[in-house]
This record gives structure tokens, C-alpha cells and sequence, in this order.
């Protein structure tokens, strides 16, 4: 296996939950109401599988490993519009975060704006996944020898492995 395998394997994931919240959006905008549990969940999804698993292995794994190699300025510029959208990606997951937590306290006002951010979510993450697959992964695994891509690949289940550690740290230093 290579390893833009297992990357790619995750965004089929990423895009089905991508449904189940374009599904969500519509339901607010019929009903005038969300799903607060729902979305949390959603969140969880996103901060943990997405945000610190599958973009830390592309960013502290896969983006850092080619950026130390002789890449062409093309690829070179969408790595960085890639990991410039995590960042987007980020700031749209805290603030889905704190609206829905508002909006469980009381504030109904702030619909249009979860309403907003899963729709912003939906625009972005698509075209992300797209560019990722089709116009950096392909053309990028060149950079890579064999015996680095079986290293990477056994990277990517070192990082894994630390997760579930860090999630459970994360919500027993919260509680």
C-alpha cells in the first residue's frame, strides 16, 4: 500500500459524515431547529478523526516529508493552499463548536449561523478533498522510495495509535 492509501480511505470517511451534515442543514432550515446532539457529535468527528488524526498525519507526516524534497513549485503551492484551508477548516469547527453551545443554552437566534457554518463546511471540505486526491497525492508519491513510503506507513500507525491516548487525556483534564 502506499501512503496516500490510507489518507485517501479516510476522506471517503470525511465525506460521508460531510452528507450526514448537509442532511442536518436542511432539517434546520425546514424545521427552524438543530439537532444540538448531533452536531456535537459532528464536532467530535472533525476535532478528533479529522483535524488531529487524519490532517496531523498529512501535515507532521506526508506534507513534511515532501516539503523536504525537490517539488515543483505547482505542487509546492497547493501543499501550502492545503494546509492554509486546515486552518479554515479549524477556525469553521470552533466556531460550529460555540454556536451549537450557545444554542443549547437558550440562544434559537444562532440557527442561521450553525446553519452557515455546516454549509460553509460542506463548500469547503469537497474541493479540499479533490484537490488533495487528484491534484497533490497522485503526482506527489513520485517523491517517494519505496522503503519511504513503507516508513511513512508505519508512521501513520504510530500517530494513530496515540489518539485514543490524547482524547481520553483531553477529556479527563477537562473534567
Amino acid at each position: 500500500m502506499k501512503p496516500i492509501g490510507p489518507l485517501m480511505r479516510e476522506h471517503r470517511l470525511i465525506e460521508r459524515m460531510l452528507a450526514l451534515l448537509e442532511r442536518e442543514s436542511k432539517i434546520i432550515a425546514s424545521e427552524r431547529q438543530a439537532d444540538s446532539s448531533f452536531i456535537d457529535k459532528a464536532v467530535d468527528f472533525f476535532e478528533v478523526y479529522v483535524d488531529w488524526t487524519h490532517h496531523g498525519k498529512e501535515e507532521d507526516i506526508y506534507f513534511k516529508k515532501a516539503s523536504d524534497k525537490a517539488m515543483s513549485l505547482e505542487h509546492r503551492r497547493i501543499m501550502n493552499e492545503l494546509i492554509e484551508e486546515h486552518r479554515q477548516a479549524r477556525k469553521l469547527i470552533k466556531d460550529l463548536k460555540k454556536l451549537n453551545s450557545l444554542y443549547k443554552n437558550g440562544e434559537s437566534s444562532l440557527l442561521n449561523g450553525i446553519s452557515t457554518a455546516i454549509d460553509s463546511m460542506n463548500k469547503l471540505y469537497p474541493a479540499h478533498i479533490e484537490k488533495e486526491d487528484k491534484h497533490f497525492f497522485f503526482p506527489s508519491q513520485e517523491l517517494f522510495s519505496k522503503e519511504e513510503q513503507n516508513e511513512m506507513l508505519a508512521e501513520y500507525d504510530s500517530f494513530d495509535a496515540k489518539m485514543i491516548y490524547l482524547k481520553y487525556t483531553e477529556l479527563v483534564d477537562e473534567l
